[in-house]
C-alpha cells in the first residue's frame, strides 16, 4: 500500500509528474540554510529569474539613451504595455483589445465603477459578498456615497450559505433575484481570497445581466491560478493584480478586461491623455477620443520598470499554457487535500470546497481548537521554513503554486503539522 508520507513517494511523484517543476526560474527564500517550503503565491509571487534582465535592460536604455529609450529597440517605452498585452489576453482567455496593464487593483476597479456603476434612484445598490476583500468593500462603499446613495440601504452583502464561509451557486441566484429590481452592479470575486472558493463567472454574470444590472470580477486570486475565459463569458469587465500567481513583484502595475461589446463606449468615464487614440494622441489636441478597447481607460503613460518583471512571469505562462499549470495545480493540491484528511484531520479543517472545480490551488485551513491554537501553528511552520500565510479572524492559507511548489513542498508542511500537532 502506497504511504502518501513517505518522503520517497513525494519524490517519486515530482520525478513522474507530466510537468517538471520550472522551480529553477524562480528565486526562492532560504530558512536555515535550506529552500523555504513557500506557499505564499497568493499573496507574493516568487521573483522570476529573468526578471532582472528586463528591469536592467530599462536600466540600461535609460542610462545610454535617456528620453531617446520611448522609440527605439524592440523594447522601446512607447509601446512597451503591448509587450505583454498579447500573452495576458491568452492567460484570461480574451482579445488582445480587451485587456490592458495599468495602475493598481484598487485604482481600476474605481476607474471601472465610474464607467459602469451609473446608479438611479430605482436601480442604487451593489451586491457583493459579505466578507469581501477590504479594499473591495472600501470602494463600491465610497461609491455608493459619491452618487448620493447610502451603503447601509445600498450595499448588499451576500451571507454564505455553505460550511466554512462558502457559496452555494442556489444562494448567489436567490440574492440576484431578489434584488435584482434595485441592482445596479454584481460586483463577485473570481476566487474569495479568504476561503478559497471558485465561482462560475459565466453563470454569475448572465444571472445578473438578466436583471438588467452590470456584472464585474475582482481576479486578483484567479489570474495565473485557474483558467479563465472573460470573453466567452460575457463578463461586462473585470480587474487583477500581478503581483500574486502572476510574480511580478510587490505594488506591481495590475490588469484590467472590458469585454469587446464596450469597446467604443460612450459610458463617462475618467480621462487621460494615454487612453487617447494613439494616432491623434501627441496632436495634443483638446478633445478626448478615447483608444477603442481597455487602453482607452488609460490615464498616464505606462509604468515601464514595474512593466517590466511582469514580462519575465508572462513568458513562463506562455512557454507552459494555464491547461498544463492548472493540471499540476489540481495534482498538488490533490495531494495536500489527502495528506490532510489521511492523517491531520484532528488538527486541521479545510474551509474550501471539496470540489476541485471550485476552488484554485489554495486551501484555507482552520486549526481545531480556535484561533490561539491556529496562531501557534502559524508561527510553528513559519519558524520551521514553511511560509502560508494567515488571515483573521482564524484562516491559515496555503497555497502550492504550480510554476514552483512540489509534491516533496507539500509533504514538507503536512510533517511540519504533525510535528507540531504531536509534541
Amino acid at each position: 500500500m502506497t504511504d502518501l508520507y513517505s518522503e520517497h513517494h513525494a519524490l517519486a511523484l515530482d520525478a513522474a509528474d507530466p510537468l517538471p517543476t520550472l522551480r529553477d526560474e524562480f528565486l526562492l527564500p532560504r530558512h536555515g540554510g535550506a529552500e523555504q517550503a513557500y506557499f505564499c503565491g497568493n499573496s507574493l509571487g516568487l521573483q522570476p529569474r529573468g526578471a532582472r534582465a528586463h528591469v536592467e535592460e530599462v536600466l540600461d536604455k535609460w542610462a545610454h539613451e535617456a528620453v531617446e529609450g520611448h522609440f527605439t529597440g524592440q523594447a522601446q517605452w512607447m509601446p512597451y504595455h503591448q509587450l505583454v498585452r498579447e500573452p495576458l489576453a491568452r492567460l484570461v482567455g480574451a482579445q488582445p483589445s480587451e485587456v490592458v496593464a495599468m495602475n493598481s487593483l484598487t485604482a481600476n476597479l474605481h476607474l471601472m465603477m465610474v464607467s459602469f456603476y451609473r446608479p438611479t434612484r430605482e436601480r442604487p445598490a451593489i451586491l457583493i459578498e459579505a466578507g469581501a476583500f477590504p479594499s473591495d468593500r472600501h470602494a463600491v462603499a465610497s461609491q455608493i456615497g459619491f452618487h448620493g446613495f447610502d451603503p447601509a440601504t445600498d450595499l448588499i452583502e451576500l451571507e454564505p450559505d455553505l460550511p466554512g464561509g462558502t457559496y452555494s451557486m442556489a444562494a448567489i441566484e436567490a440574492a440576484i433575484a431578489e434584488h435584482g429590481q434595485r441592482l445596479a452592479l454584481v460586483l463577485w470575486p473570481g476566487i474569495q481570497y479568504r476561503s478559497g472558493q471558485a465561482f462560475d463567472l459565466r453563470a454569475i454574470a448572465r444571472l445578473a445581466q438578466a436583471q438588467g444590472a452590470v456584472c464585474g470580477f475582482d481576479l486578483a486570486h484567479a489570474v495565473g491560478n485557474i483558467e479563465l475565459a472573460l470573453h466567452d463569458s460575457g463578463v461586462d469587465f473585470a480587474v487583477w493584480c500581478h503581483y500574486k500567481y502572476l510574480n511580478a513583484g510587490p505594488g506591481a502595475v495590475a490588469g484590467c478586461f472590458v469585454h469587446e461589446r464596450h469597446a467604443r463606449s460612450e459610458r463617462p468615464r475618467f480621462a487621460g491623455w494615454w487612453g487617447h487614440e494613439a494616432a491623434t494622441r501627441f496632436r495634443m489636441g483638446p478633445q478626448f477620443v478615447p483608444t477603442p478597447g481597455a487602453e482607452g481607460w488609460q490615464l498616464s503613460n505606462p509604468p515601464i520598470l514595474g512593466l517590466a518583471p511582469l514580462r519575465a512571469s508572462l513568458d513562463l505562462f506562455d512557454r507552459v499554457g494555464m491547461p498544463a499549470l492548472r493540471a499540476k495545480s489540481l495534482r498538488l493540491t490533490g495531494y495536500l487535500e489527502a495528506l490532510i484528511r489521511g492523517r491531520l484531520s484532528e488538527t486541521l479543517q479545510i474551509a474550501t470546497p471539496d470540489d476541485p472545480a471550485q476552488r484554485g490551488c489554495q486551501l484555507s485551513l482552520r486549526v481545531v481548537g480556535g484561533r490561539e491554537r491556529g496562531r501557534a501553528l502559524f508561527d510553528h511552520l513559519a519558524a520551521n521554513g514553511v511560509l502560508g500565510d494567515w488571515r483573521e479572524p482564524d484562516v491559515i492559507r496555503i497555497s502550492p503554486a504550480p510554476l514552483y511548489n512540489t509534491h516533496a513542498d507539500v509533504l514538507r508542511f503536512a510533517q511540519t503539522v504533525e510535528s507540531w500537532a504531536t509534541a
